[in-house]
């Protein structure tokens, strides 16, 4: 019998496990819809029209408040059109040299976004601060209707990537972008309407700092994530405790150690694990098995290590070994 077995996953071999992913919870298991190109191909063009509308507004009435909003919406642009590299990049080919293609750069595009997003947050604070100190009047019917406006874009736009964010980290990335601008139009309006009945001035950065908490809150967990897979961690949602005892689960299956979990992109999922079996056991059945269950887990690309309880483990880093 082999000492080892080192068996690469073909995705032709677990087509029909695919369906399985959609019953866990993990938004990295499930491969992006193809739509997803037209949606953000979408999003971008309402958006960069909405925002040279907004420019034109801003000119023609010369409200600096609208030429501002007009950049912030022409930052969201970038930011949609990132989220859509970064798609289009997960879905690359492998290569000799790049073996994975260029799907990790689909992580380091979300961990870009979420910095942008902070930078966002730092200027709506500043923006806020300022006029406490110096109240400004917040201009009249042309600000209030083009926010309005604002809030249906955006709106729009962030329920257009609302049902995708679960299942990608640059989707929810966008799709935080969007919300938040739909919040600072919206903020706009309820601060234009209050003014304009009660003559409070302070409403607007009270509002301002009210949107900034907010996004701080969702940025947060989204930075937070982005470095984690950064660095290689086990993504959100998949356990390798629980991993482990079904492994063991699988008939002739007796251990389990030297396991690795990390992401591919932010869709995608590897794993690689040395296998202890029966002496009996059949290598090609257990394989099989193994696999179909890690697929049924989100886990698609599985690189198994199979040895027979007689042989210690050849590797002088067995660890981590999971209790």
């Amino acid at each position: 019998m082999d000492t080892t077995h080192d068996h690469h996953e073909h995705h032709e071999h677990h087509e029909h496990h695919e369906h399985h992913g959609h019953h866990h919870s993990h938004h990295h298991e499930a491969h992006l819809p193809e739509k997803m190109g037209a949606v953000y191909l979408f999003a971008v063009t309402l958006n960069l029209l909405f925002t040279a509308v907004e420019a034109a507004a801003g000119w023609w009435g010369q409200s600096m408040g609208l030429l501002s909003d007009a950049g912030h919406n022409l930052s969201d642009v970038c930011c949609l059109l990132l989220a859509m590299l970064a798609f289009r990049l997960s879905r690359t080919k492998a290569t000799h040299r790049f073996t994975y293609g260029f799907r990790k750069t689909s992580v380091l595009i979300s961990l870009v976004n979420a910095v942008l997003l902070l930078a966002v947050v730092v200027v709506i604070i500043v923006e806020s601060l300022q006029k406490f100190a110096h109240p400004a009047e917040v201009s009249g019917a042309l600000v209030t209707w083009t926010a309005a406006a604002g809030i249906l874009i955006n709106g729009f736009t962030a329920w257009l990537l609302s049902g995708h964010r679960k299942h990608d980290i640059n989707t929810q990335g966008a799709f935080l972008h969007m919300l938040t601008d739909t919040l600072v139009s919206l903020g706009v309006v309820i601060s234009g309407i209050i003014i304009s009945v009660t003559g409070w001035n302070l409403v607007d950065p009270i509002i301002g700092l009210a949107i900034a908490a907010v996004i701080l809150v969702s940025t947060a967990k989204l930075l937070w994530e982005s470095v984690r897979l950064s660095v290689d961690a086990v993504p959100e949602g998949i356990h390798p405790e629980e991993i482990v005892l079904k492994m063991k689960s699988v008939e002739n299956v007796k251990d389990v150690h030297h396991l690795h979990i990390w992401p591919v992109s932010t869709t995608e999922t590897a794993l690689t694990a040395h296998v202890v079996v029966a002496e009996e056991a059949r290598i090609a059945e257990v394989t099989a098995s193994l696999k179909a269950l890690l697929a049924e887990e989100g886990i698609r690309h599985s690189t198994l290590e199979l040895e027979p309880p007689s042989v210690s483990c050849p590797d002088i880093h067995c660890e981590p070994k999971l209790k």
